[in-house]
């Protein structure tokens, strides 16, 4: 009758530390098995231990103690992820590269999606400014075929690019300027440089702040000589 606790006949020999045998009949030692697990399962740090393993890597005591340099003024140092970070014992160095990385990575792919998704809204507020999907295509061939003609293709990329800027080249054009009407510095002092890093600012082209764009449409407006 075959032995149910025999080893497979093609199962490699376990290999037992020589400590756990006894030494005349090369039987295991159970005894000597049972003290080494205890004595290793005694060895594992408790809740002491692992503070003070912690503040030795240079984990601060608490979570407030992060000096997180968010100076690129992207975002600021969020209270409850550096309490997270901080349980799962990281380090400064380490939550600092976090929020580096956030800056880095995460925060340019949620500015292009922002951007997305205010063009779509622009385009939306557009057809409907011009009665449809056809009055926009019509009014929208003519405003670039003009805008193209009389101003410089810099102030018609920053122009057409919004709401606001579509509507400043669709006065500008019903007020029929003439072409020749390209001064560097508007009324107010602003050139065409201020006004396309004013876009190239995120109270722009992320948070669509009205008195922000406000001031733009009417920096190019003043620019180019937009008559009432």
């Amino acid at each position: 009758m075959t032995d149910p606790n025999a080893s497979p006949p093609d199962a490699p020999p376990v290999q037992v530390p020589e400590r756990f045998l006894d030494p005349e009949t090369g039987a295991v030692r159970v005894d000597a098995l049972l003290a080494a697990y205890l004595e290793l399962e005694a060895r594992q740090p408790d809740g002491d231990d692992r503070t003070a393993l912690l503040r030795r890597l240079g984990v601060p005591d608490t979570a407030e103690s992060y000096c997180v340099d968010c100076s690129h003024g992207l975002f600021e140092p969020d209270t409850e992820i550096n309490g997270r970070l901080h349980a799962a014992g990281f380090t400064p160095e380490q939550v600092q590269l976090v929020y580096d990385l956030a800056a880095e990575r995460l925060v340019p792919t949620i500015g292009e999606i922002a951007t997305e998704m205010a063009a779509e809204r622009d385009l939306q507020r557009l057809v409907d400014h011009f009665g449809g999907d056809e009055g926009w295509r019509e009014n929208s061939r003519q405003i670039l075929a003009w805008a193209r003609r009389n101003l410089p293709p810099d102030a018609v990329e920053s122009l057409s690019g919004s709401y606001e800027g579509v509507l400043a080249l669709h006065r500008l054009m019903t007020a029929g300027e003439p072409a020749a009407l390209r001064p560097e510095t508007s009324a107010s002092g602003e050139t065409e440089g201020d006004l396309q890093r004013m876009m190239r600012d995120p109270r722009y082209w992320r948070d669509r702040d009205s008195g922000f764009v406000a001031k733009v449409t009417d920096g190019f407006r003043r620019l180019y000589g937009e008559r009432g």
